[in-house]
């Protein structure tokens, strides 16, 4: 237990033996990876779904606490899955934190994942402990869900804002904004 990193040690508090968990993977090695890990923690995944669309139709009818979503299925897609629970007003499993799991993960899959509203990413094959240490991280996440033109999810700024003074205008802390954005204009960031 000395190699558990500090989040890891403060989790004692979360029990998630009672968390209504579902997995979605049209993997079997994926599916199977995923049960094994949640089962360690004391999870039960009580759906388990190797499309889309059986999820869908799970999703439309109960309550989760825990989504799991493999990035690439046939038909419809982890991103789209994730965009489209998002997008459904389905309360409160719109608001749902999920976690993606991916195998092969490039830059742009990454900000695929950002964009489509899920709260994070692992890639496969995963550990138990880096998985755990993921599950722990959302549970904690108190990031606002937000809903920016065509994005539902949770803020994806990462940073804390800075304070203004006390005399500073919105309209300031704005023109801020956009002199730092054109300053990093063009440079990509994961």
């Amino acid at each position: 237990m000395t190699n558990l990193s500090e989040s890891q040690r403060d989790s004692a508090v979360f029990n998630l033996t009672q968390a209504v968990t579902m997995v979605v993977d049209d993997s079997t090695f994926g599916m199977d990876l995923t049960l094994q890990a949640l089962k360690g923690f004391g999870i039960q995944a009580r759906y388990i779904c190797t499309s889309a669309a059986e999820a869908i139709e799970i999703l439309s009818e109960h309550t989760i606490d825990l989504l799991l979503v493999d990035c690439e299925m046939p038909g419809m897609d982890g991103h789209e899955l994730v965009r489209w629970l998002r997008n459904s007003n389905l309360d409160p499993n719109a608001f749902v934190p999920i976690i993606m799991t991916a195998g092969h993960v490039r830059r742009s899959k990454v900000g695929a994942v950002r964009d489509c509203g899920a709260n994070y990413l692992v890639t496969k094959p995963f550990s138990a402990a880096s998985l755990l240490e993921r599950l722990i991280w959302v549970a904690r996440d108190n990031r606002p869900f937000i809903e920016v033109g065509d994005y539902k999810g949770p803020d994806r700024r990462m940073r804390p804002s800075m304070p203004r003074d006390a005399d500073e205008r919105r309209a300031d802390m704005l023109a801020l904004q956009a002199s730092y954005r054109s300053a990093f204009d063009g440079v990509e960031i994961a």
